[in-house]
């Protein structure tokens, strides 16, 4: 049986031997070429303990393929540490990251004439690279999620990455001593998984699982435990399931899947980036989705978990009080997703469903019931004005008062910024603008953790408001508004504030302003003119050349 063109490339015409002659050095017999070939695209690294466990998954994924008639591809794809570089010029990377891996898949899968794939990935930009490759190919495909990573333990609580970067802004406070910081260090990562909180790398999971193209009750596994490895051979099997139906991205990736995506990233308190993510797989799948919708949606469906980094929980306690499955099922219920919307395994989302309850299990609070929610309306919303004219994005969960007007504190990159708060010179009331910072500007639209642990850790957080057009941590929170667009760097009004100008974030009435006259403003922006770009050679010169605007998911196609 031939499944499609692409596997007919090895397996008709004499002059396709050449092909079979390699195939069979690297394991092929007779019987083999008649088979589907499944591309495992194996992300697994030491860089960082987010990937340090998917070999093993692959290797499961692997044993699956060929119990069940496939012929597996294994190759390998990058990934960087977005916690290791935060703070610094690596960081810059970081998204750019995405992009390559997108491109590493697509390129693979297409070279070889793949019928169908298996992506494994842990890190934050793994999960969107990975989907946008998938869209662009519609070959059957599913991804595996490394998993979470377990919590540390210090003085009797739970610790975790982020912890670590709040410690570094109580010791400048002067909270904790030089003995204290170091053994929060040495206990927040015990091992191999994704950062522990509902932050970038969990978000990503949790909306790919409620967009219907992971395996249900996969995203929110520990890395480390039995039934990841088991989930990993159970999803090869579903893939090659798909490959027999046809079941292609594009028929499970549509608009349907993007706002049940959405919704599911609301209800468990996730992070800023799927905003930019979920935009660019819309992007790449030729979907329309546009802010509007994030915003539409985020007034109907609450927040229902009480998740780090606003909350007290983290992910392996999410898993244990029923994880997406359990979230998904309580907004069916509410008439709150697509039940018809399809899924990797052929189901609905509402057969996949049938048997979860639709009310959170007893005795826990990680998990609210409905009635009684963390917020009653989504945390990331849409700010609009004439300091984001195309959009911005803020999180304000674990914010009091999502109002401030205030002072402008501007700095011209993240690393000013933070020396700024760490050595004092930032006030409550402050409004920090950090600027240049953005898709083109970065390059790279580095993630502000530094800054935000920082005020944080100081004691800031809940007095001090901070806009920047570059991006967030998942592990970030306070009034922080990011993916200010137009950006700095193509003089967006960002590029016009200065030290001292009146603020508003107005988090109600969803408005980021500039309380500066507009004849005054006309004068500074003729008087604007743009920096030169940082780098002029090498993949951030390249990226900044190609990557189009946050509002459209800075992609670079």
């Amino acid at each position: 049986m031939s499944y499609n063109w692409r596997s007919k490339i090895i397996t008709q015409g004499l002059e396709r031997a050449p092909n079979r002659s390699m195939l069979r050095a690297v394991g092929f017999g007779d019987q083999d070429f008649e088979k589907p070939l499944v591309g495992i695209a194996n992300g697994h690294s030491n860089i960082t303990p987010c990937n340090l466990g998917l070999g093993l998954l692959a290797e499961r994924a692997e044993a699956a393929i060929k119990g069940d008639g496939g012929m597996p591809q294994e190759f390998g794809t990058i990934t960087v540490s977005d916690g290791i570089s935060m703070g610094t010029e690596g960081m810059k990377y970081s998204l750019v990251s995405r992009e390559v891996i997108a491109d590493s898949i697509e390129t693979v899968c297409s070279a070889q004439a793949l019928d169908g794939l298996v992506a494994i990935g842990g890190c934050d930009k793994n999960m969107p690279g990975a989907l946008i490759a998938m869209a662009r190919l519609n070959i059957p495909a599913i991804f595996v999620y490394g998993g979470t990573i377990k919590p540390g333990h210090y003085n009797g609580r739970d610790i975790n990455l982020v912890t670590a970067f709040e410690a570094v802004g109580e010791r400048t406070a002067g909270k904790i001593s030089d003995a204290e910081l170091l053994e929060v260090e040495r206990h927040a990562c015990p091992g191999a998984g994704s950062c522990g909180g509902m932050y970038t790398a969990n978000t990503m999971s949790a909306a790919i699982e409620g967009m219907g193209m992971s395996l249900p009750g996969s995203s929110t596994m520990a890395a480390v435990d039995q039934e990841k490895a088991d989930s990993a051979a159970r999803s090869a099997e579903v893939v090659l399931q798909a490959i027999r139906s046809r079941l292609t991205p594009s028929r499970i990736m549509t608009l349907k899947a993007f706002e049940n995506a959405i919704a599911v990233v609301m209800a468990v308190g996730g992070s800023t980036n799927a905003v930019l993510h979920l935009l660019a797989i819309a992007h790449a799948a030729k979907v329309e989705l546009s802010l509007d919708d994030f915003e539409r949606i985020r007034e109907r469906v609450p927040v229902l978990c009480e998740l780090k980094p606003s909350g007290r929980y983290l992910t392996v306690d999410f898993h244990r009080a029923g994880g997406v499955p359990r979230v998904m099922k309580i907004l069916l219920s509410r008439g709150l997703l697509h039940g018809d919307a399809l899924t990797i395994t052929g189901q609905t989302v509402a057969d996949a469903l049938a048997n979860e309850p639709a009310d959170p299990p007893a005795g826990q609070d990680v998990v609210h019931p409905f009635d009684n929610p963390v917020y009653p309306q989504g945390h990331l919303a849409i700010l609009r004005g004439n300091l984001a004219e195309e959009g911005a994005v803020a999180k304000l969960s674990g914010v009091k008062n999502p109002v401030m007007t205030g002072p402008a504190r501007v700095f011209d990159d993240e690393e000013s910024c933070l020396h700024a708060i760490l050595n004092g010179r930032i006030k409550p009331g402050d409004v920090v603008v950090i600027r240049y910072e953005g898709p083109k500007g970065g390059p790279g639209m580095r993630e502000m953790l530094s800054p935000t642990s920082a005020l944080v850790g100081t004691g800031l957080a809940a007095s001090v408001g901070l806009i920047t057009d570059g991006r967030f941590s998942g592990g970030s929170y306070g009034l922080v508004v990011g993916h200010v667009a137009p950006e700095a760097q193509v003089g967006g009004t960002i590029a016009l504030v200065k030290d001292g100008d009146s603020i508003t974030i107005d988090g109600r009435e969803r408005r980021l302003q500039l309380n500066v006259a507009p004849a005054e403003l006309e004068q500074r922006r003729k008087r604007w003119q743009p920096p030169a770009p940082r780098y002029t050679s090498g993949v951030l010169a390249k990226y900044a050349k190609l990557v189009s605007s946050a509002t459209l998911g800075a992609v670079t196609d």
